[in-house]
């Protein structure tokens, strides 16, 4: 039956709304935690700290950060595949252009497949910078994720390229929040205005939580 779905259409969509729904909840908490950059190194560090140790005893150190990281993994493993998947049978159902032009799309629909590749390359390089440290500026500092982030935004290019996989992330949202509705059966003409708020709601504030973090370095507030 799994194999079943997964090979239909509606069950590639499917995977790609309910792992879409999961990696929108981690980011919602994690614009959350990532404001506490405000309130100073000691409630950032703190924070980094806590992610840690959430779930001891019982849960053996970083034990449910890792089981989170996994979930991600798969989640974003499950989302791509299903997307490129669904994007090849599309090509191959309609080899040649329409004869007739299509109608406009919204700027974020056209754009959500290079907004799905810009999204991937930016997590690689958000591993590699603030957790492995690999292409980090100005010397990577275990345990001290406060001083690390300023580091990041403290550069031209870090900033430009947090902006823009931010911005790539508010128009992925606003577009595939609606998606993943329509998807899993919640749209309905009663419901459409309130998801289609809810989507531009949640992508704005997405998008202004994130750039909130370099915008405090480059200004000055957080250093």
């Amino acid at each position: 039956m799994a194999r079943t779905m997964w090979d239909s259409s509606v069950g590639k969509k499917t995977v790609m709304a309910v792992s879409g729904l999961i990696m929108l909840l981690y980011l919602v908490v994690h614009m959350i935690g990532n404001l506490k950059i405000y309130f100073g190194a000691d409630e950032f560090n703190h924070y980094a700290h806590w992610l840690r140790t959430v779930g001891e005893p019982f849960m053996h150190y970083e034990w449910t950060l890792w089981i989170v990281r996994i979930v991600l993994v798969v989640a974003v493993v499950a989302h791509a595949t299903s997307a490129y998947q669904l994007s090849r049978r599309d090509i191959k159902a309609r080899p040649s252009k329409y004869v007739h032009s299509r109608p406009r799309a919204s700027y974020a629909t056209r754009t959500m497949r290079w907004g799905g590749i810009i999204l991937g390359l930016f997590i690689v390089w958000h591993i590699l910078d603030l957790t492995t440290g690999t292409v980090h500026s100005g010397g990577f500092q275990p345990g001290h994720p406060y001083q690390n982030v300023v580091d990041t935004f403290s550069t031209w290019y870090g900033d430009v390229i947090y902006i823009v996989a931010m911005l790539a992330l508010g128009l992925h949202v606003r577009h595939g929040f609606w998606s993943a509705a329509q998807t899993l059966g919640v749209g309905s003409r009663a419901r459409d205005r309130a998801l289609k708020t809810t989507a531009n709601v949640l992508a704005l504030l997405l998008t202004a939580g994130f750039i909130a973090v370099p915008v405090g370095v480059m200004t000055g507030v957080v250093s």
